[in-house]
């Protein structure tokens, strides 16, 4: 055999072997979300359209999902959902970037209140917009029928002592010290001075004696719930919460108590590391078709963006989020509540 045919013979072979690692150098979305945004029916449903495989990532909390974006600055994921209001860290960080909005067609199929995103504070920076919304949910108060036999009127059912060990509290720092503050009575929760701040940990410290577990997720309640005689809950996924509770056959009600409930709008945002923008906003984009978006609603009990919810209470009773004083002061403040620190110690 000549020369010249053994070479070629060698580049064929070295084709051959390289066509499975080529058919495997599909696109990856590095997706970090909450549960119930990105399921497995609506991901297989977006990597039959794009070619592309992607790959989710759940966040725990507020602050899990600072600490999973912020570690690597971003790196580690190309599109996350968050509130509006703990949006403003990742722009000021560096952490979130503009999203082109001629690539968002599916705008226009938003409600109007939703639609324009100029009107929607925290979403709009200099002319740029960071995030799409596309979910949200009140966080009221979820109560055993069995054990609790008038509905509570305000929070402060949570600190009674007829329901010591009986109650299910959510594992984040920024939620609990503003619940606390509306509890105290404070004219702005979301804006705390030092000593409202230590006295809001004090509470909560006081509150730890009622608590059975700080939970993550709302499958953890439901699991609480069928283990437990729980009395009380704090429903941080809101609607989410009660439709898995009522799914497992918990007799539950669900309230707004006199204080308000606080309410967030969770939207996408692009990583200031994202390795595919492109792919990133054809997710955004996929999101906000009617089916996926009816989706959030009809199997997780979310609302959505694009069709109305008929389970969202009265306006005048929600308090949408807004940006704290200091996050990394109510972090550090919640590690040492969590870890059982003494009250005379806040």
């Amino acid at each position: 055999m000549s020369p010249s045919l053994v070479s070629i013979l060698r580049l064929f072979i070295l084709a051959l072997l390289a066509l499975p690692a080529l058919a495997a150098a599909k696109e990856v979305l590095r997706v970090l979300t909450w549960d119930g945004y990105a399921d497995a029916e609506v991901v297989a449903a977006f990597e039959k359209r794009t070619g592309a495989k992607v790959e989710v990532t759940y966040a725990s909390s507020d602050d899990d999902l600072w600490n999973k974006l912020a570690s690597r600055k971003g790196q580690d994921f190309d599109v996350f959902a968050v509130n509006t209001a703990e949006l403003q860290r990742y722009i000021a960080e560096g952490l979130s970037v503009p999203i082109s909005m001629a690539a968002i067609t599916n705008n226009a199929r938003q409600l109007p209140r939703f639609r324009r995103y100029a009107d929607i504070a925290g979403l709009v920076r200099d002319g740029k917009t960071y995030a799409v919304p596309y979910t949200y949910s009140e966080m009221g108060l979820i109560y055993n029928r069995k054990l609790v036999k008038m509905p509570p009127t305000s929070f402060a059912a949570m600190w009674a002592r007829e329901y010591r060990g009986r109650v299910l509290a959510f594992n984040t720092s920024n939620h609990n010290f503003t619940l606390a503050a509306m509890v105290m009575g404070v004219k702005n929760p979301f804006q705390l001075s030092p000593a409202q701040l230590n006295e809001a940990a004090r509470r909560l410290v006081q509150l730890r004696r009622n608590v059975l577990t700080y939970y993550a997720t709302s499958d953890e309640v439901v699991e609480w719930f069928k283990r437990h005689e729980v009395a009380l809950v704090f429903a941080n996924y809101g609607t989410q919460q009660v439709r898995a509770l009522q799914d497992a056959g918990a007799d539950i009600g669900y309230v707004i108590p006199r204080e308000g409930a606080l309410a967030w709008l969770d939207c996408w945002a692009l990583s200031s590391g994202s390795r595919n923008p492109v792919l990133s906003q054809q997710w955004i984009n996929f999101t906000l078709e009617r089916p996926v978006s009816e989706r959030l609603s009809k199997v997780h009990g979310l609302a959505n963006t694009v069709t109305p919810f008929a389970d969202s209470p009265p306006g005048d009773k929600i308090i949408w989020l807004e940006p704290i004083e200091d996050p990394a002061r109510r972090k550090l403040l919640w590690d040492k509540i969590v870890s059982g620190e003494r009250i005379e110690n806040f």
